[in-house]
C-alpha cells in the first residue's frame, strides 16, 4: 500500500501521552477526518494508530492516540514518521494540492524549456522553494508570479523563472 508521509513525531509533551507532530501540513481537524494512521521507524515494526486528540501547539500539533496513556508509552513514538493513505486526506481545495503530489513533476518554462524534476519541497517562512533536478540544480520560489501552472494529470509544473535565477 502506498502511503504518503504526514508528519515527523518529535518529544512528548506532558504525562497524558501526547507527542508533538511537527511538518505536517494537515490541521488538527483535517487529522482528525483520517482517524487511522500508519507509524513507522527505522529498525520498528509499524504500527496502525487510532488518533484521539490533536491541538494546535504553536508551529506544531500535538496528537494523542488510543492506547497510549502516559509519556512512556508516548516516548516510543518519538523520531518516527506518521503516514496516511492518500486517498483519506481531505480535498485540498480548488487550485491547492499537497506537497507530495508536487515531488517528481517536470518543470518546464513558459516557453516550454525544460528544467528537469521536481526532487524535493523546502518549506520557508513565506513560499515554498521547489529544488529541481535537471542539466542542474535550481531553487525555484513558488511565488506568485513564478508557478504559472500546475497540471498533475499531465507531471507539469510551467514556471516564469526570476531574471538572473540561473546565474546562481
Amino acid at each position: 500500500m502506498s502511503l504518503v508521509r504526514i508528519g515527523r513525531m518529535g518529544r512528548t509533551h506532558g504525562v497524558q501521552g501526547e507527542v508533538n507532530l511537527d511538518g505536517a501540513s494537515l490541521t488538527p481537524l483535517e487529522l482528525h477526518a483520517i482517524k487511522r494512521f500508519v507509524w513507522r521507524r527505522a529498525g520498528k515494526p509499524e504500527r496502525v494508530l487510532t488518533l484521539v486528540a490533536a491541538r494546535p501547539a504553536l508551529t506544531r500539533i500535538l496528537v494523542r492516540f488510543e492506547g497510549i496513556t502516559v509519556c512512556e508509552q508516548a516516548a516510543e513514538l518519538t523520531n518516527g514518521e506518521l503516514w496516511a493513505a492518500p486517498q483519506e486526506l481531505p480535498d485540498p481545495g480548488p487550485g491547492t494540492v499537497y506537497t507530495f503530489q508536487l515531488v517528481g513533476l517536470r518543470v518546464e518554462t513558459e516557453e516550454g524549456r525544460v528544467l528537469g524534476v521536481i526532487v524535493e519541497v523546502i518549506s520557508t517562512g513565506a513560499h515554498p522553494v521547489y529544488a529541481v533536478r535537471g542539466a542542474r540544480e535550481l531553487l525555484v520560489p513558488g511565488a506568485p508570479g513564478v508557478v504559472k501552472r500546475v497540471d498533475l494529470e499531465a507531471g507539469l509544473m510551467v514556471v516564469a523563472l526570476p531574471a538572473g535565477l540561473e546565474e546562481l
